[in-house]
């Protein structure tokens, strides 16, 4: 029961306590540069998940037998094997998707999210529990990109996931869209608004 527990809190705690970009900040490069729509985010956030998970589950296996002296070294050579792998299957199966990305996707490598939770927890815990810490780290940063990437392509186009939900000027409806939505400082604007949206409800709970 204990453990069950405990694989539980560590799925959830990357969905909200530490969110890696609404608690902790980090990656914050991929999530300004990617979110102009919430295919991109959602893209991008499961290209991570992927990594994630693989690059935890490998070195979790192996924790004890990688020298403490090159741990990162073998992190890293670990995920980039991952993120190639990652980037060729996203450049075959999805080419207009890989162009949008652009360099994000191979430079999920040096991703802190990534070596950060190599480094603090799956170094130091059992596979299950690695896996589920990646998984739920992983899931948070998705659903951070995906929140972004939906306020940011809403406002800019009236859609989100390519759906019309407002009608814009040009087709005969009310709605102009925000052109600097779809520019960085759209992006550091609706970051800056959620994170103080989501600082506001923290401290009142």
């Amino acid at each position: 029961m204990k453990t069950s527990w405990q694989l539980y809190a560590d799925l959830i705690k990357g969905l909200w306590r530490e969110n890696p970009v609404f608690m902790q900040l980090l990656a914050m490069c991929p999530t300004l540069a990617v979110t102009t729509t919430a295919f991109q985010g959602f893209t991008m956030g499961i290209a991570v998940v992927f990594v994630l998970i693989l690059s935890g589950v490998v070195i979790s296996s192996f924790r004890k037998l990688i020298p403490h002296q090159v741990r990162i070294a073998t992190f890293t050579i670990i995920i980039a094997a991952f993120v190639t792998i990652t980037d060729l299957i996203l450049a075959a199966t999805f080419p207009p998707m890989s162009k949008a990305l652009g360099p994000y996707v191979p430079l999920i490598v040096v991703n802190c999210i990534i070596l950060g939770r190599m480094e603090a927890f799956t170094s130091k815990h059992p596979v299950s529990r690695s896996f589920m810490d990646a998984l739920g780290m992983g899931l948070g940063f998705t659903l951070a990109l995906v929140i972004l990437g939906s306020i940011r392509e809403l406002l800019s186009s009236g859609a989100v996931f390519g759906y019309q939900i407002l009608t814009t000027q040009a087709a005969g409806g009310w709605f102009r869209p925000w052109v600097i939505m779809i520019l960085p400082p759209g992006a550091f604007i609706t970051l800056g608004i959620l994170l103080a949206i989501i600082n506001t409800f923290s401290r009142k709970s």
